[in-house]
């Protein structure tokens, strides 16, 4: 099928030509028509890099009065990297289509400017959840006029926390409105929106539910933890030519991992979001020149990346949200191309393996880190067709080739290829003539231990003493920590512990349980004990101890509750609490016992449920 089968006007038409579309992708094909035609809700299921910006872009723009002068079209999306990256394509795809405005409004940027920018006529807004909101309530945006609402990204809107955010930015369009939802992925959370705001929704599914680009070949490779820097370097100078984004769970690893690279001499920068908008620009920027080899980034910062000609995409740490593997890798293969995505996997951590085969319906294949012979030989083979492919200037160095011949002339062929081929390889013979294999054998990885036969983090000591691998934290999603992610983020700048030294992490409304590296719960302890959060003492301590003092988090012992508002302990309410209660009565949470009295449940007999 062609563009021109789809029902596209003559001016969309030659706006896409002039961009270079040739034949429309298989989300394209299947959305433009519908969309064009119906007037039914959608939802649209594609990987990223399959062209869904185009699938809802093109119709969006074909529907757009431009004699009525009010915001038509909303597109929401989860960063400003990708908002700006939606608004810059649908303004290439209406080129031609006179009166066709549309404006990006984002966080980190002037609001002033954005403001400035809606009152000249914007008929499709795309913007980030947050700065959508601040508009509204400005009274700078108004929806009154709205025809059709875009969720792009869905998945990755809710994993970052914006579920509150959408509810309320839908409630202010029409209800006559027609809502279009695309998303990688459909978790419960997505299909909730889509029951909600959506009525009998026309649903489209490229590829399988929630699995990951046919052209990605994914694999994995297991090495202790404190191996996993020197096995991605590995990787790195195994693969000559090499483009590619690693991913680190917290701001912290992705600095640190930045700068090793750097101080080892590779063209490598960070991206995280303790970054001003202008770094970040920058960054990127250098990144999408190709003059940064290696982008290292967290989930958060990286979204809505869209480099055509990134070849690896590599996991220091898998996600903590298991469906965030599919954006992950979804960096690479874009626009048809074919890509690599290799997670470094503690063999403590070798059971996420199979969960993330699961989410993508795919097989990951196990490799090996490069040997230091196996990097050489690819280094020195490359550069060898360099020399091959170089295209001699032979007018540029004629002044030169006597007097090179003349200081050559005591040296045989064989002598000179040496000479030359140590020039540019001295430095890999150096750095890998003493490199030792570093993987794991995955026979010796017995189930809740490491190779070493170590017990896995977070594993549970005999007989219910204390476990010094894991921690209770009275911290949890009422705090504002909506994933795993962002509760590990806030652990390591208040601690300053690595985040590579947590494992798994247990999140509850109201407290959390981490598995922990050897030493890192007393760290955790002595670092996190007396910090506040909302005007609130955070606690931390070993797993199976009672709370000390009528805490905040009743778990089978004497519970004062949360001060002020609706964050009491003790009495009815919405707030499920298994402990005796105790606390100021009242308020939103929900006691399983019923305020004061006897608790009916330890901590042991939950420990065990969870």
């Amino acid at each position: 099928m062609t563009f021109e089968e789809l029902g596209l006007s003559t001016d969309v038409l030659k706006a896409i030509s002039e961009i270079g579309f040739e034949k429309p992708s298989e989300i394209q094909e299947k959305s433009v028509p519908v969309l064009l035609s119906s007037d039914r809700d959608y939802v649209g299921l594609a990987q990223t890099g399959t062209g869904k910006t185009a699938a809802f872009g093109l119709p969006l723009i074909e529907q757009i009065d431009v004699d009525y002068r009010a915001i038509q079209g909303l597109i929401l999306c989860p960063t400003r990297e990708l908002c700006l990256q939606i608004a810059k394509e649908l303004k290439s795809y209406s080129k031609y289509s006179d009166g066709v405005k549309v404006t990006a409004v984002y966080g980190g940027a002037s609001i002033s400017d954005q403001i400035r920018d809606i009152k000249k006529g914007a008929n499709i807004i795309v913007g980030t959840p947050g700065r959508t909101i601040d508009l509204i309530n400005r009274r700078a945006l108004k929806f009154d006029g709205v025809r059709r609402v875009i969720l792009d990204e869905a998945d990755e809107m809710l994993n970052m926390g914006f579920k509150e955010d959408i509810n309320e930015i839908l409630s202010s369009t029409p209800d006559d409105k027609r809502t279009w939802l695309f998303s990688a992925t459909m978790p419960k959370e997505v299909e909730r929106i889509a029951n909600n705001y959506m009525t009998d929704p026309f649903k489209i599914t490229v590829g399988t539910k929630n699995s990951s680009a046919a052209n990605i070949d994914h694999k994995y490779c297991l090495v202790q933890g404190r191996d996993k820097y020197y096995a991605l370097r590995r990787f790195i100078d195994f693969s000559p030519g090499m483009f590619g984004i690693v991913f680190c769970r917290t701001r912290r690893d992705t600095k640190e991992v930045a700068d090793k690279l750097m101080n080892d001499g590779y063209s490598a920068d960070a991206l995280h979001g303790d970054l001003s908008q202008a770094q970040r620009d920058s960054v990127m920027g250098k990144f999408r020149k190709g003059n940064i080899q290696v982008l290292v980034a967290t989930d958060v910062a990286a979204r809505g990346i869209d480099v055509n000609d990134v070849t690896h995409v590599f996991h220091f740490d898998l996600p903590d949200e298991i469906e965030s593997y599919t954006h992950r890798s979804g960096r690479t293969a874009r626009a048809g191309k074919s890509g690599v995505s290799i997670a470094l996997i503690a063999p403590s951590k070798s059971g996420k393996i199979r969960l993330v085969e699961k989410q993508i319906g795919k097989k990951l294949e196990l490799v090996k880190a490069p040997s230091g012979d196996d990097i050489c030989g690819m280094q020195l083979m490359k550069m060898i067709q360099n020399v091959k492919d170089v295209e001699v200037n032979e007018k540029g160095i004629a002044p030169f080739v006597a007097k090179i011949h003349e200081s050559l002339t005591d040296f045989t062929k064989e002598e000179l290829i040496e000479r030359f081929v140590s020039v540019e390889f001295n430095r890999f013979l150096k750095s890998y003539e003493k490199a030792s294999d570093i993987n794991v054998d995955p026979s010796k990885v017995r189930k809740g231990r490491d190779s070493d036969g170590r017990r896995e983090r977070g594993d549970r000591s005999r007989g219910g003493e204390p476990s010094a691998n894991r921690v209770f934290i009275n911290v949890g999603k009422m705090d504002g920590f909506e994933n795993k992610g962002q509760l590990l983020g806030f652990i390591c700048n208040q601690s300053g512990i690595d985040g590579g030294s947590v494992g798994k992490i247990d999140l509850f409304d109201s407290f959390a349980f981490l598995g922990v590296d050897d030493g890192i719960g007393e760290t955790l302890i002595s670092e996190m004990n007396g910090k506040n959060i909302e005007n609130r003492d955070v606690r931390v301590e070993f797993s199976n101890e009672r709370p000390r003092g009528g805490g905040d988090r009743p778990r089978g012992g004497g519970g004062g509750g949360r001060s002020g508002g609706n964050r009491n302990g003790g009495g009815g309410g919405n707030r499920r609490s298994y402990g005796n209660g105790g606390g100021n009565g009242g308020g939103n949470r929900r006691s399983s016992d019923g305020g004061s009295g006897g608790g009916n449940r330890n901590f042991k007999e939950r420990r065990r449920r969870n």
